[in-house]
């Protein structure tokens, strides 16, 4: 089955372009795209495009590039990982940011789950707690010619107040419970998308604000590295 063929161009308003696969890696790109993203059921054209245009190898170690568009994650160092393609797209999906909205993402990890945001449409402000990957996710955002981000070095649990309220929190790594100062910051209608529990029973979860109420809407089993400093009491 392929994006290209299944869905007409009328529903999609992209310009299918071969130009985004001509790299050394775009075949396996498109492979992904079709057999991990839209063959799972995403269909929203953002994601879809994002997900084809970024080049997730230039995320990864040199010696796992020829690993970076398979059906997993990898380590990016530090105890930390890329996320499976599908759970990078899938959330991106979720958080339904308007072009233009403003994106809260907690543990930037290498920066890819922040370049398909930014592709989609959103402005980040981006915390990641580990200096060495906040500053290397920089470098290769800037690299490839991304903007409207930035990328804070700091504990993600208390999140970014400066720059509240956020269309949408997407987090990176898994706290037990949805960190209250993160609900604080969503804007009306705003989404929190986010893996929660302990290591061995995290579930994703699409928390909605209404007002000072928050709908909570509990999706599927998914295994993520937890979230560390305050979110831990340390």
């Amino acid at each position: 089955m392929s994006w290209f063929r299944e869905m007409p161009r009328h529903e999609t308003g992209l310009a299918l372009s071969e130009e985004w696969f001509a790299d050394a890696c775009g075949a396996a790109r498109r492979r992904m795209v079709e057999d991990q993203i839209w063959a799972r059921g995403i269909r929203d054209p953002r994601v879809l495009e994002a997900m084809a245009r970024v080049p997730r190898h230039q995320f990864v170690d040199p010696a796992q590039a020829d690993r970076a568009y398979e059906d997993c994650p990898l380590s990016i160092g530090f105890g930390q990982t890329i996320s499976q393609p599908y759970m990078v797209a899938r959330m991106t999906e979720l958080a339904r940011v308007s072009p233009g909205g403003r994106v809260l993402e907690i543990g930037v990890g290498c920066g890819y789950q922040t370049a398909i945001l930014l592709t989609a449409g959103a402005r980040v402000e981006g915390i990641e707690i580990i200096p060495q990957l906040a500053n290397a996710a920089r470098d290769t955002l800037t690299r490839l010619g991304f903007k409207d981000f930035k990328i804070h070095i700091a504990d993600g649990f208390e999140g970014y107040p400066a720059g509240a309220p956020y269309e949408a929190v997407v987090l990176g790594a898994a706290p037990v419970f949805a960190p209250e100062p993160l609900l604080d910051q969503l804007g009306e209608g705003g989404r929190m998308v986010a893996p929660l529990g302990y290591p061995e029973d995290q579930r994703l979860w699409v928390i909605t604000r209404e007002g000072n109420e928050y709908k909570r809407e509990e999706l599927f089993p998914v295994r993520f590295v937890p979230m560390v400093g305050k979110a831990r009491g340390e």
